[in-house]
């Protein structure tokens, strides 16, 4: 079976900052953009029969630096809804909920914009995305990458593994990293995860 290839955008000025960034639409900083054009020489030793991008900037961006022709946008792999807390960061949400953690207790409601989404509806979206590219890997014609954000693909990742949505919480995921899932005796595994270009190019 081919590998399902991640890519996680590059920086942004949000994620410098480590403010939450769900579907506020940013681009990549000099350095994001610097960092994505390095995983072109990674992603060439792939045969890659399909690519799919979150519709944000900083992922079609991302992928179009990293030489990734022909992608397609797909909604589900948009970033978690942070409703309420986008733009925030963890310090500035626990001084008003000490002990806050996303992965246990989720959003509060935003504006129009910003409704929020659970845990759940992340992971029904990250399934739905894992239903569509699992008959393209089956066929064997090459790998399908998909570039998108940290939480969303750390949800995507637990399905693969035949986890429940939470258990994204134990894959850091940093920007500008590419991470592989496949296969090992017919059951998912994760073949590589959170690579630099750097030491991806090393390998």
């Amino acid at each position: 079976m081919a590998q399902l290839i991640l890519l996680r955008h590059g920086e942004t000025e949000w994620s410098m900052a480590g403010r939450h960034t769900g579907r506020t639409d940013i681009p990549l900083t000099p350095h994001g953009e610097s960092v994505a054009a390095e995983l072109a020489g990674t992603l060439s030793r792939y045969r890659i029969q399909a690519v799919f991008t979150s519709p944000a900037r900083r992922a079609v961006r991302t992928a179009e630096l990293a030489g990734l022709t022909g992608a397609k946008p797909d909604p589900d792999l948009w970033e978690w809804d942070y409703g309420g807390y986008e733009g925030r960061t963890t310090a500035e949400i626990r001084t008003e909920r000490p002990g806050w953690y996303l992965w246990r207790d989720g959003v509060i409601p935003g504006d129009a914009a910003h409704p929020g989404e659970s845990i759940e509806q992340v992971g029904t979206r990250a399934d739905a995305v894992l239903a569509r590219v699992r008959p393209l890997l089956a066929t064997g014609d090459g790998d399908v990458v998909l570039v998108a954000h940290g939480h969303i693909l750390r949800v995507l990742t637990a399905g693969w593994l035949g986890l429940e949505p939470a258990a994204g919480r134990l894959f850091r995921l940093d920007t500008g990293t590419v991470s592989t899932l496949g296969t090992e005796h017919d059951q998912p595994v994760i073949t590589s995860w959170n690579v630099p270009p750097a030491a991806a190019a090393a390998g």
